[in-house]
């Protein structure tokens, strides 16, 4: 879809007021001790929280002022049909169990995407005070550090590389068996991050995220950021992931390349 300048800024303005609210709404609850969670599975603890659904619904307020005709994806509530071809995907916390906890590596995703993929994304981390934007001709970070532009790290090999991912143990067992494949080829793996490590590729911190089972929700914001930047994400045979699943994220083609052979054995 060819985006009209015009459309590219209201597009860009209407990102940054759906990050605007959802700040003011994650931080109300943030590090609040009675703040209560209710669990979505049985299995294990996946939580959500009033400041989940109070975030997406300010959210979604300014989608139907400023944006009625595009569609809704978004975690907590049901998705909205568009007539426009755009759809505006939104996880209003993503790391709940971080923001649970009182950790500042929890964020607000918002990307919209037509029908190719995602074209604008923003990780936000309202604590700190970072926002990071990819898309529509811009890369660029905003936070207490002041304003600079994105750019992923260049090639080193994967014995020198820093790799993410949120849980160590990643996903199936098969799923965990070739994560285990490229960890110790890593110089340094760390855990728990949630979409901050995703911000710390496009900002050239690290080289690799790798995770499964994930959402369109949890990727396509990271997906824009970091191509923007010069960084490469897709599943684990290479091919597109706006639809979530396993997700390798890279800072450029050659280490991109070399873990996606570890992971296929």
């Amino acid at each position: 879809m060819d985006i009209p300048q015009a459309l590219a800024d209201d597009l860009v303005l209407t990102a940054h007021e759906l990050a605007d609210v959802a700040r003011v709404a994650t931080l109300a609850h943030f590090r609040s001790r009675d703040l209560a969670a209710d669990t979505k599975e049985t299995e294990r603890f996946d939580p959500v929280t009033a400041a989940d659904r109070l975030s997406e619904e300010r959210m979604r307020a300014v989608l139907a002022r400023r944006r009625p005709q595009d569609g809704i994806l978004g975690e907590e509530f049901g998705p909205v049909a568009g007539s426009s071809g755009l759809t505006w995907v939104l996880d209003p916390i993503d790391g709940t169990r971080g923001y649970l906890s009182g950790t500042p590596t929890w964020g607000v995703l918002i990307s919209v995407r037509d029908a190719s993929g995602p074209i604008y994304g923003i990780i936000d981390q309202p604590y700190i005070g970072e926002r990071f934007e990819g898309g529509l001709g811009r890369a660029r970070v905003v936070g207490p550090m002041g304003e600079a532009a994105l750019a992923t790290r260049a090639p080193r090999p994967l014995s020198q590389a820093i790799l993410f991912s949120t849980f160590p143990e990643v996903g199936t067992l098969e799923e965990a068996a070739a994560f285990r494949r490229v960890a110790p080829k890593a110089r340094l793996v760390r855990y728990g991050t949630d979409c901050y490590a995703y911000a710390l590729v496009a900002a050239g911190q690290i080289d690799l995220v790798i995770e499964a089972g994930l959402q369109a929700y949890d990727v396509q914001a990271p997906i824009a950021v970091i191509q923007a930047a010069g960084g490469v994400v897709t599943d684990w045979q290479g091919r597109p992931a706006h639809d979530g699943g396993r997700i390798l994220a890279a800072a450029n083609a050659a280490i991109h390349a070399e873990a996606l052979a570890l992971l296929n054995g």
